[in-house]
């Protein structure tokens, strides 16, 4: 197993890196080809494992001698104790989840925070493509036509926002990503992707 250096990771996977501690356990949820989960194991210690629907990326997965485990995250985290993991990552998967409010419950029933990232579907960009161009939003964060999108939920920062203060849910840290840095101003117009650290 040979994980990429911090600096060659995808930023928004070197921003979870250092939301995660050193030794802690992770259950990385559509973990995709392990990319972050290979990073997490090596060079944070972790003890981690996977959920991911797609073979073809659990394939990659195995090859990299990561454990992951074939399966849906609307019905797949039932069969895990309470307080089994400190961290939940659903990243870049939230938006895909078919009942996000009862996979938010159920990640912070299994784990002790979550980390969620997702692309933030009222950047600049896509409020300008969708004004002017009259037409559904294709940016660097949301890279499909409509037809062969695998969102199902279209958020921005504020709607998390407000859908964590209805569940009652603390935000503990948030970070808003632009393509090759960290928003500090503006994230709802700015950002093309936010992380979020939370707990009950």
């Amino acid at each position: 197993m040979t994980s990429k250096t911090k600096e060659e990771l995808r930023l928004d996977h070197k921003v979870i890196g250092d939301l995660v501690e050193p030794g802690a356990s992770v259950l990385d949820l559509g973990c995709g080809d392990g990319e972050l989960l290979e990073y997490l194991v090596l060079c944070k210690n972790i003890k981690g494992s996977g959920i991911e629907i797609s073979e073809e990326a659990i394939y990659k997965c195995v090859e990299k001698g990561l454990s992951v485990s074939h399966g849906d995250i609307d019905s797949g985290l039932r069969e895990y104790p309470n307080g089994l993991f400190d961290y939940i990552i659903f990243n870049q998967t939230m938006q895909q989840v078919h009942k996000p409010k009862e996979a938010i419950h159920e990640a912070l029933r299994i784990g002790r925070k979550a980390i969620i990232g997702f692309p933030n579907f009222c950047h600049l960009k896509a409020r300008f493509q969708l004004f002017f161009g009259g037409h559904v939003p294709v940016t660097p964060s949301l890279p499909y036509t409509w037809y062969d999108t695998p969102n199902l939920h279209f958020l921005s920062i504020k709607d998390f926002e407000g859908f964590c203060a209805e569940l009652g849910v603390k935000i503990e840290k948030k970070v808003f990503l632009s393509e090759n840095g960290i928003v500090k101003f503006f994230p709802n117009l700015l950002a093309l992707n936010a992380i979020f650290q939370i707990s009950k």
